[in-house]
């Protein structure tokens, strides 16, 4: 695994300490530097190896942020940063989690209250300080009070996106340790939950020390928390890990275990007991003829564990998905029959939601044309930002521009052997209008996506109406990003996901899943409710970069949660089949 994360934070860390000391220009710079360096596709580490000059290949990194990426992997470091934090000694990571708190904000408080720490703020806004801050009042102390709990829930979980690439590391490795038998990704992260508390990893040997031995000497592993013969946990880019080693004959049952959430267990051992069987870690027991004070996980006669199919098989179930595992249903489903189908990644042919350097991406039309070729794209659609509120850096686009747009859209169809489809994503007004772009244009278009860009989150109230309107548009085909959310940073606007169910099923407008892990929106119950009032799904990346085509996987996994079968999501058909759908 890189280390592109880590640095991008450190300087997006950067980017908010100078933002807070009133700078001009360079925080914009720096935090364009890090979503690159982020986003990049090999290990920011082995450029700084080759020094400064050649971290300067990623977009938007000049010299002097190379320099300082050079600095920080070479000494763990950057020297001007630690200065920024000795004028400005907060958490301002935590701090600014809250919606409606930023840098600036940040530092007033400081200056004024001495905030530090996100209890700090806390403490001071309960006491009615906040309001007597010059320029606050107690409207905004009541927000920071709303938003206090969600900042605080943010700190105690990491993205799916941060986590599962450390599972299937983790996994990797122990798959060539001699001792491990088998071993598979447990917990949260294979259900492919958006958020995870930590990452789960089940091994199964007959060694379980040295099984844990073997982790906590790799080197990919930054502390020890624990080591035992069943327990190991450690620590790996911020994220703990915990691994957990049993014996083959117990593995198929120690994974379902580990696997469903607390509520799908449950559902499921009261299934087995009607039966007089018993489910736990260690298999499946027939306990109808133990004698009701024997005691032990392991009493009764032994019918299943050594396989997750055995263990549902031995209650009379097909085995489930893992992202089924949530207890919205399936335990009933699976016993008369009527599990889905889910969707795979193979089934989605195209990406219909991308970005390029026309509005807030870095490369070309063609680049991203190229890119969505060698994924192994049928079709892809550019659809820059339109002009309108809440579009990163001012940069969206004028009918004007989309019209110019056609003439390079045109010359980049030639260099790929897929399907082009140009089309915009609009805003959403508070109001529900689709803002700017003309209704003649969007009639023109090949695909209208509508996104909410200003008024997000939850704070603003219930946004069903709006949020509809723009469903019901005759211009628009996909709701984007619905919510709004971004993961752990700001919370979800309020809807009615029965009734934008409905209206997207009787308008025929497709329901976006984003499937970038910082937005994975919508989600999965969610999605569920959508596709039980037969809306159409569109599971896209929104990418801003050619890497950012992989996210597709967390989409497709996102829309397995939803219970989305192949036939409920838009880009699993031909580009002829979507064109119908759009026309």
């Amino acid at each position: 695994m890189s280390r592109n994360t880590e640095v991008a934070s450190v300087l997006e860390e950067y980017a908010d300490l100078l933002e807070a000391q009133d700078v001009d220009y360079k925080p914009n710079t720096y935090r364009r530097a890090a979503s690159n360096i982020r986003d990049y596709p090999d290990a920011v580490e082995d450029l700084a190896a080759e020094g400064a000059d050649a971290v300067q290949q990623i977009d938007a990194v000049g010299e002097s942020i190379a320099s300082k990426v050079v600095e920080y992997i070479e000494t763990g470091e950057i020297e001007e940063l630690a200065a920024e934090r000795e004028k400005l000694p907060v958490d301002i990571e935590q701090l600014t989690a809250v919606e409606g708190v930023g840098p600036k904000t940040v530092k007033q408080l400081y200056d004024a209250l001495g905030v530090q720490t996100l209890d700090d703020l806390e403490e001071v806004a309960r006491a009615g300080d906040v309001q007597d801050v010059e320029g606050f009042g107690p409207k905004t102390e009541q927000n920071i009070l709303d938003h206090i709990e969600f900042a605080r829930a943010a700190q105690e979980r990491e993205l799916l996106g941060d986590g599962r690439p450390v599972a299937e590391d983790v996994r990797s490795f122990l798959a060539d340790v001699d001792e491990v038998d088998r071993v598979e990704v447990a917990g949260s992260t294979r259900r492919w939950r958006e958020t995870i508390g930590d990452v789960d990893v089940l091994a199964a040997s007959d060694a379980g020390e040295a099984v844990g031995e073997a982790l906590v000497n790799w080197d990919r592993v930054d502390e020890t928390l624990d080591l035992g013969p069943t327990k190991t946990s450690v620590r790996m880019n911020d994220l703990r890990v915990d691994l957990r080693v049993v014996v083959d004959e117990e593995f198929g049952a120690a994974l379902q275990y580990f696997t469903g959430n607390k509520d799908h267990n449950i559902t499921l051992r009261n299934h087995a007991i009607e039966q007089g069987k018993k489910v736990n870690e260690y298999g499946v027991f027939d306990v109808s003829d133990v004698a009701g004070d024997a005691e032990g996980q392991r009493v009764g006669e032994r019918l299943a564990g050594e396989t997750e199919e055995g263990v549902y098989d031995a209650v009379g179930l097909p085995w489930m998905p893992p992202e089924l595992r949530e207890d919205r249903g399936e335990v009933e489903a699976a016993i008369s029959g009527d599990l889905p189908d889910l969707v795979e990644r193979p089934d989605v042919r195209g990406d219909l939601h991308t970005h390029t350097n026309w509005s807030d991406a870095e490369l070309s039309v063609r680049d991203m044309l190229e890119a969505a070729e060698s994924v192994g794209h049928d079709y892809v659609a550019i659809t820059d930002h339109a002009d309108g509120p809440g579009v990163f850096g001012d940069t969206g686009l004028s009918d004007a521009d989309i019209r110019e747009q056609v003439d390079e859209l045109e010359a980049a169809r030639d260099a790929v052997d897929i399907d082009v489809f140009h089309g915009i994503e609009v805003n959403i007004t508070e109001d529900g209008d689709v803002v700017e772009t003309s209704d003649d244009l969007l009639a023109d278009l090949d695909v209208v996506i509508a996104s909410p860009h200003s008024g997000l989150g939850e704070s603003g109230g219930d946004q069903t109406e709006r949020l509809v309107a723009a469903i019901e548009h005759p211009g628009v085909d996909v709701l984007g990003h619905p919510s709004g959310r971004l993961i752990n940073d700001r919370p979800a606007m309020q809807f009615d996901p029965d009734a934008l169910a409905a209206a997207a099923a009787d308008a025929g407008t497709a329901l976006e899943i984003n499937s970038n892990p910082h937005r994975l929106d919508l989600w999965g119950s969610v999605v569920q409710t959508a596709v039980d009032a037969g809306a159409t799904i569109a599971v896209n990346t929104d990418a801003h970069s050619a890497s950012e085509y992989e996210y597709i996987e967390y989409g497709v996994h996102t829309a397995r949660r939803g219970w989305a079968e192949a036939g409920d999501v838009l880009n699993t058909r031909d580009a002829d089949g979507v064109r119908e759908f759009l026309e």
